[in-house]
């Protein structure tokens, strides 16, 4: 594909994906997701050739600019949407598929100072909502969702919905997930824990209570 028409598919996206945008012109000029991931291409490219110092250079400018950390050495697919951006890190052997969806505030690091295959990969058509941490050689499957705030750790299956901490499959269905802006609405285990919880509280709150009556009607009958 050609380079005009590669920045026209990345313009697409946004359209698809972001009921703000209007025109070309505003979204070539104020989206910083689509600079970002521009920046990254240019970079990447003196990566392959061992042009590090280069690359790394043309990353920490793209970084002053837009606020989004991407290693020149991250592998990137087509079709990617960083929306708002701020505070994206993407690590150096982090590899995302096609029509990924990264939201604000996302960590694709690593767990430490291993060496080798240390950052996640996300396959196509997977989103990470806002502030979610996905750390560690790990794979983000097909068509799944990784809820906002959540901090992954282990392998997402395919077609499936990862929320909480640590990131717990709260979705697995076998189809595929509707890739929208509505992530704040992903289920939350640990607040249904806690209702749980409260439930068997008040249940035990009853029979106490009960127990107590049983034992004042034995008094008086005494």
């Amino acid at each position: 594909m050609g380079f005009i028409k590669r920045m026209k598919e990345d313009m697409d996206v946004v359209f698809e994906q972001d009921p703000a945008a209007r025109t070309y012109i505003e979204v070539f000029l104020t989206y910083s997701g689509l600079h970002a991931v521009w920046s990254h291409r240019l970079a990447h490219a003196f990566y392959k050739r061992k042009l590090f110092f280069i690359a790394r250079v043309i990353s920490q400018i793209s970084r002053f600019f837009t606020g989004i950390e991407i290693h020149p050495g991250a592998k990137i697919g087509r079709r990617l949407f960083i929306d708002h951006g701020m505070g994206v890190v993407i690590g150096e052997t982090c590899e995302i598929g096609d029509n990924v969806t990264i939201f604000q505030g996302v960590t694709l690091g690593g767990t430490g100072k291993e060496k080798g295959k240390r950052h996640p990969t996300v396959k196509d058509n997977a989103l990470i909502a806002t502030g979610a941490k996905v750390l560690g050689s790990i794979t983000i499957g097909e068509n799944s969702k990784v809820g906002g705030g959540s901090v992954v750790l282990k392998d997402v299956p395919d077609h499936s919905t990862v929320v909480g901490i640590p990131g717990r499959v709260v979705i697995q269905n076998g189809e595929k997930i509707r890739r929208d802006l509505d992530h704040h609405k992903m289920p939350d285990p640990v607040e249904e824990r806690c209702n749980n919880l409260q439930n068997e509280i008040d249940l035990l709150k009853q029979e106490i209570n009960k127990l107590k009556e049983g034992n004042r009607h034995a008094d008086t009958n005494l």
